[in-house]
């Protein structure tokens, strides 16, 4: 089935002014990339916007390698993780940059029921599914191509999910829209539609230093999270359903706080955060401030708006200096944080959350928004 696919653009202002000028023509220029094993060619897509800042996405995974974004000097530096060649890529890394799916995050016990029928997932993190599964939405390449646009330079990403796929039902049919806005802004907009009922949650999984990538640790950003509850998680990061408030414990991020304060009160190994917050709206849909992340001697400051109902906050902690990054910098734990806006994670084995399934004659439609300046 084809999808059909409408620009729905984000209206937030710039407060801060634009960005220092660079000589960079605005717009989208393709470039080869390499090939994957089995030879299928991937492209580079680098987004200019007339600010100078600069996106790089490649074919391969929907996926950010590179994002360039100035700091209150006008400095640009790139801020998200990532690999100089496609061949970082290939070896396998720790879903850096990617689009991830058919379901973001985990799934208990790589089962779920739908409509009477158990479909049975990978069990790729321990006895659960994490991802969309050995090779998910991140290891496929992807349909490209550059899409007009009055908010700045844009290209849509496109991928057919066979049905079956990585033990999904239905031909599920995504494309992603990456725009570049002269507003400064990296906006994320995702479709799908499916000829058979299913379950589906994408994110983008990034991740940040603000101080730019690879520049040591990101626990002294500061970090707001506008949530009052998070999803408690059993050892394996199930939820166990609770819906618990973050007031007077190390996961209230509702005043903007360096991530270290609490991070000695957080248990488990390896240790630091790894959790669900749900998203104060006022009802399902609404675009709304998510998280706002800061890094004082840059001065860079990120916001993050969304219409999905959570996100989930990652610090890096499993990195552990095997990866070895753009420019031959070693990325270790906690060098960086994502922050994936999502449902939660095991919706489809919890009735009470916000209902992951998609059926036939419906569209999904989710909006993310990184919205950058600087104090």
């Amino acid at each position: 089935m084809t999808l059909g696919v409408a620009l729905v653009w984000a209206g937030c202002k710039s407060p801060g002014g634009s960005a220092t000028q660079t000589k960079e023509k605005p717009g989208v220029e393709k470039a080869a990339f390499g090939k994957t094993s089995d030879g299928e060619a991937v492209d580079l897509y680098t987004l200019v916007n007339r600010h100078g800042l600069k996106a790089k996405i490649t074919t391969y995974g929907a996926l950010v390698t590179e994002l360039q974004v100035p700091d209150r000097n006008g400095q640009l530096a790139d801020v998200v993780l990532g690999f100089d060649s496609l061949e970082g890529y290939l070896k396998g890394h720790p879903y850096f940059g990617c689009t991830t799916g058919r379901y973001a995050n985990r799934i208990a016990r790589g089962r779920f029921l739908l409509h009477g029928t158990e479909y049975k997932l990978a069990t790729n993190n321990g006895a659960n599914h994490l991802h969309g599964g050995v090779k998910g939405l991140d290891k496929r390449v992807w349909k490209a191509e550059v899409l007009p646009g009055y908010r700045g330079p844009a290209v849509r990403f496109t991928y057919r999910s066979p049905d079956g796929e990585e033990g999904y039902p239905g031909n599920l049919d995504i494309a992603v829209t990456y725009t570049l806005s002269d507003d400064d802004e990296l906006i994320i907009e995702y479709l799908a539609t499916t000829d058979k009922a299913t379950v589906i949650n994408l994110t983008n999984h990034s991740y940040f230093n603000l101080g730019g990538a690879g520049n040591g640790e990101v626990l002294d950003h500061s970090l707001m999270i506008n949530a009052s509850r998070y999803t408690v998680v059993d050892d394996g990061s199930i939820p166990t359903g609770e819906l618990r408030a973050v007031a007077g414990t190390e996961m209230d991020f509702r005043v903007g706080k360096e991530l270290r304060k609490d991070f000695d009160k957080l248990k488990g190994t390896p240790g630091g955060y790894d959790h669900n917050y749900v998203l104060n709206q006022t009802k399902p849909g609404e675009l709304v401030l998510a998280a706002e992340l800061y890094e004082a001697k840059s001065g860079r400051l990120m916001k993050i708006y969304t219409t999905e109902p959570g996100i989930q906050l990652y610090t890096g902690n499993y990195l552990d200096g095997t990866n070895t990054g753009k420019g031959g910098k070693v990325y270790r734990k906690n060098y960086a944080v994502c922050l994936e806006t999502q449902h939660f994670p095991d919706s489809p084995n919890q009735p009470t959350f916000p209902s992951t399934v998609l059926y036939p004659g419906a569209t999904y439609a989710t909006k993310t928004i990184h919205k950058f300046t600087t104090k």
